[in-house]
């Protein structure tokens, strides 16, 4: 199947106050009616425009691949801020608010900083809100910290559009696998790494060792971290990490991992409506 993306700038006028409701539809495989819109307060920046369509291209082609070739991102409307100076190829709004928009581009949030996130009330199933980015994480190269851009989105989307989980837990990081083992929560178990405590300090140095277990929990202690090894040969959740060496899917639908204990599968049901 070949698929083509279609960006369209559109200069927003004003903030409408409109009761939230995203006008994305399903059709033919393509998602249609997305909205990605610029803060006001956000300084002119034409590699934030072209960053952003990258992202959005970059994204279609990940999504296309995760879904075994169900869905791909077909047109994508990016709104400028009326305090951007106006040019020839920007439009007019039709029905595209800032309110309304899907991709909230604007100020880092005090709770997540920098880091990508989507607003969801729900529960499993329930889509979310909008998705936040912020303009240093467009602009800046953080390939390392976050994977692909492209990549980001479509974990994003998941949490958007399905009311997927990740299927990763701070507040859990670890668990007894049914063989009384313990387990870094992660989808797919098949991922390696190593366990380590990071930067504990002593006498004015500090060192990295491996974590030990509690008695009293049997997990390990609490500073434990999963740290993965960055080149993989296991198929990985795209809900788990975005910045492994490794091929990708949803694994809840698609791959023969679902299995895993590990593995926080969110939703299933989301793929019936692809």
């Amino acid at each position: 199947m070949v698929f083509s993306l279609k960006v369209i700038l559109f200069l927003s006028l004003l903030l409408l106050p409109v009761l939230k409701s995203s006008q994305v539809t399903l059709n033919n495989n393509g998602y249609d009616g997305i909205v990605i819109a610029i803060n006001p307060s956000v300084p002119e920046d034409e590699k934030l425009i072209q960053n952003i369509k990258e992202m959005v291209i970059e994204a279609s082609a990940y999504l296309f691949h995760a879904t075994k070739r169900r869905a791909y991102f077909r047109n994508v409307s990016i709104l400028i801020p009326m305090t951007w100076k106006s040019k020839s190829e920007y439009l007019i709004p039709k029905q595209e608010s800032y309110d309304q928009a899907d991709v909230l581009v604007a100020d880092p949030n005090l709770k997540y900083g920098d880091d990508p996130y989507t607003l969801q009330y729900g529960q499993c199933g329930d889509k979310g809100q909008y998705i936040h980015f912020t303009p240093n994480f467009l602009l800046t190269n953080n390939l390392p910290t976050y994977g692909p851009r492209g990549r980001v989105f479509v974990h994003e989307w998941a949490h958007l559009r399905w009311g997927v989980f990740d299927e990763y837990n701070v507040d859990h990081p670890f668990y007894i696998s049914r063989r009384n083992t313990i387990e870094a929560t992660r989808c797919s178990t098949h991922i390696t790494g190593v366990n380590m405590v990071l930067h504990e300090c002593k006498g004015g140095s500090c060192i990295e060792r491996p974590c030990r277990r509690n008695p009293k929990t049997g997990l390990y202690e609490a500073k434990c971290t999963f740290i993965p090894n960055r080149s993989q040969t296991a198929k990985e959740s795209i809900m788990f990490m975005q910045n492994l060496d490794s091929e990708y899917y949803f694994m809840s639908k698609f791959a023969s991992a679902s299995s895993d204990p590990g593995c926080r599968i969110a939703v299933l049901k989301f793929f019936d409506q692809l």
